[in-house]
């Protein structure tokens, strides 16, 4: 089981940015594919981004393309989430995740195998 604390959420104005980061603790950091969904209250879960084991990959959900943008360190075992131009809409709990088999459909949460806590955004208008 792979642990994953992730962090850097606040309370942030529209327009404003947000980097959030997300440290794992095993040895396999580099078999893991690495993502972000979020969740906004009375709302299903959402794919937000997905970053391959080798980082060569990258996917974003719909909603936040060309403003966020999904990063690796495998040296630091860590995964960001730069969010720029931030919206009310992107208010929600945001959850790094990680899995060994999620290529078969990163946007999907059954195909991830380990997730954070989560870590709160909220912005407002």
């Amino acid at each position: 089981q792979v642990q994953l604390e992730d962090s850097g959420g606040g309370l942030v104005q529209a327009g404003d940015s947000l980097r959030l980061s997300c440290v794992a603790s095993t040895d396999v950091f580099t078999a893991l594919a690495m993502g972000w969904f979020r969740q906004a209250p009375g709302k299903e879960r959402e794919f937000v981004s997905a970053i391959s084991k080798s980082g060569g990959s990258i996917y974003y959900g719909d909603a936040v393309k060309g403003r966020f943008t999904i990063a690796r360190d495998n040296a630091k075992k860590t995964v960001y989430l730069e969010m720029n131009s931030l919206k009310p809409e992107d208010t929600a709990i945001y959850s790094c995740t990680a899995g060994f088999r999620a290529y078969r459909d990163y946007t999907q949460g059954s195909m991830w195998d380990s997730w954070g806590q989560g870590t709160q955004v909220i912005v407002t208008s």
